[in-house]
């Protein structure tokens, strides 16, 4: 297709050629999925863990549901949408201004294979972010088809990894609706304090939004309770309402305040491979094998309707 700049165009113009390159990307991902499912190829599911709420736990949960899945045998993809790129230090990547990030990928179109990392972890590869980040959201307003950047950049990722995991800022600007108009599904961690409660009903709005206009297949993988502390009452009556609310999209794992999960981002290092035997290795183990669980049993149904469809 050719391409334009918004000054170049009038107003019917462009969002003609939206409406058309949005329909080629749904077109693309719908035929890959399609076949992926009948010929027993299963495509990566791409989980945004998102919360405009900061402090809740996004990068945390990440970098380790990221690593839990790469360690049980689950070809997995950390993406960080975030330019503080807390979860590509997290992960072990120190800062290099020459390396390619999704800065590049969003704004000057570096192809996939350009800008993936290898990391320590076996079967875990990372697409890491830096200071340069935070421009694009501005740079990205002028944009054509500017929501479907991350998705189409992610296409040659379906195919390659089992889950991609994507690590949204803390606001809900260009840079999280990219990631929420590629995803899949949405995690959403929510520290079990009252105060953090009150975001929820914004984000849940926000994704209606989303999938009335940009992302009609966004499902919400479930909410994920963090930094819960058994010793208090708050954090058992946080996590009995929103259970009681929210029923089964609650995951049954549940993330303790923990000292050696906040020390293990420091050296670098996710929580399995700093602390095998810490609380916190064992609740993002278990949160992984729900996940794992969850995508097994849509799979299955998926791959039955394709073929009774066939």
């Amino acid at each position: 297709m050719r391409c334009f700049t918004w000054n170049t165009l009038d107003s019917n113009k462009k969002s003609e050629n939206r409406i058309e390159l949005k329909g080629k990307i749904l077109a693309s991902v719908s035929w890959i999925c399609y076949f992926s499912l009948v010929w027993g190829n299963p495509l990566a599911r791409i989980i945004a863990v998102a919360n405009q709420k900061g402090g809740v736990g996004k990068t945390t949960t990440a970098v380790n549901l990221a690593a839990c899945l790469a360690a049980a045998d689950q070809p997995t993809l950390l993406v960080d949408c975030d330019s503080q790129a807390n979860a590509t230090a997290a992960i072990g990547f120190q800062k290099d201004p020459a390396r390619k990030t999704v800065y590049h990928a969003l704004i000057l179109g570096e192809p996939f294979e350009k800008i993936f990392l290898k990391s320590q972890v076996d079967g875990l590869d990372v697409i890491p972010a830096d200071k340069n980040l935070a421009g694009a959201a501005v740079e990205l307003v002028l944009a054509e088809s500017r929501e479907y950047k991350l998705q189409t950049f992610l296409l040659p990722a379906r195919q390659k990894y089992r889950f991609v995991v994507l690590d949204c800022p803390p606001a809900l600007d260009l840079l999280t609706l990219n990631a929420l108009v590629a995803a899949d599904a949405v995690l959403i961690p929510i520290q079990c304090e009252y105060l953090a409660l009150e975001g929820v009903s914004e984000l849940l709005d926000t994704l209606m939004r989303i999938r009335r206009t940009l992302n009609p297949s966004l499902e919400i993988e479930g909410i994920l309770l963090t930094m819960y502390d058994e010793r208090t009452s708050l954090s058992r009556q946080v996590a009995t309402d929103l259970r009681s609310f929210f029923g089964s999209q609650v995951f049954q794992s549940l993330i303790p305040r923990n000292v050696r999960l906040a020390e293990a981002p420091s050296f670098g290092k996710p929580i399995i491979f700093y602390d095998i035997h810490s609380k916190g290795a064992e609740g993002y183990s278990q949160l992984a094998q729900e996940v794992i669980a969850n995508a097994e049993k849509r799979l299955g149904t998926g791959a039955r309707s394709a073929h009774s469809g066939a």
